[in-house]
């Protein structure tokens, strides 16, 4: 199986690491192609966005290094751009001209009449983000966030759906919704759907078990089973913030996904300066 990753942060955003050394741990433990997806939210920028001022500087040491590294990794310089309505989304911006081998589209940000606030911050924000927004209803809040991201499949622009629940973070210390409850399954059930009308594909995203946030990826298995019923293609990525978690918990995102019913894994690849998909053979 072909060891790939495209959700990467580095000291451009709210990473810790150089790019160059996630690069090497990526050499070192056997990847072939390693996607850098700094936060973006053009024309602004929060403490956890590439500022704008640098958004030259990050694309300009990402394309160094897939010269340095050529023939020893494929290297690809992309964003994770945000969704945030009507100020900034994934299909708009600077990223193409840039030069952005590809986009994460994600939804971090809920936007209501009172303000925003995001989703996957700390349990104390979050909870007083719907207190505040949705007067503590937690059911709204996410029913807000799933049409959120609806919303922004339907306009596409990006190639990789970012952790298509997030929603679910802060969810085993707050209790504020039950994956059980039917609401819940049909708002899922209706994402999946709008998903697989669109042409992206879907990562299963470790990163809140690297944070000891959640015990399973993103998206959880049962919206991972809809998606796989589906045929939407899947890959594998870490959201890693650095480089000791470049590949954390891959083995189980693959078991996840063989459960879900998968047996192939999608990747993106420069074939002829175009960025292309190809497939790997899921292995357990």
């Amino acid at each position: 199986m072909i060891l790939t990753n495209y959700h990467t942060h580095t000291h451009f955003c709210d990473g810790t690491e150089m790019p160059e050394t996630l690069v090497q741990e990526a050499l070192s433990k056997g990847f072939s192609v390693l996607g850098f997806s700094g936060h973006s939210v053009h024309p602004f920028a929060s403490d956890w966005h590439i500022p704008v001022e640098r958004l030259s500087d990050y694309v300009a040491e990402i394309n160094r290094l897939k010269e340095k590294y050529q023939g020893q990794i494929e290297i690809l310089c992309g964003f994770e751009a945000d969704y945030l309505p009507p100020l900034s989304s994934p299909p708009q911006g600077p990223y193409r001209d840039l030069g952005a081998d590809y986009l994460i589209g994600s939804t971090h940000y809920l936007i209501t009449s009172t303000g925003c606030f995001t989703v996957d911050d700390s349990a104390k924000n979050v909870a007083a983000g719907i207190e505040s927004h949705f007067k503590g209803d937690g059911k709204k809040a996410v029913q807000a966030y799933f049409a959120a991201q609806r919303e922004m499949i339907a306009q596409g622009g990006f190639e990789i759906l970012g952790h298509a629940d997030v929603i679910r973070r802060r969810n085993a210390e707050l209790n504020f919704f039950d994956e059980e409850a039917q609401w819940y399954k049909d708002e899922v059930q209706e994402t999946a759907r709008v998903i697989a009308q669109s042409n992206v594909i879907v990562e299963i995203n470790t990163g809140g078990m690297a944070r000891k946030n959640t015990t399973t990826p993103y998206p959880s298995p049962y919206f991972l089973s809809l998606l796989a019923k589906a045929h939407v293609p899947i890959t594998i990525n870490s959201d890693v913030h650095n480089a000791g978690f470049l590949d954390y918990a891959f083995a189980e995102a693959q078991k996840a996904a063989w459960d879900a019913g998968y047996r192939e894994v999608t990747y993106l690849t420069k074939v002829d300066g175009r960025l292309t998909r190809k497939t790997t053979t899921l292995e357990l």
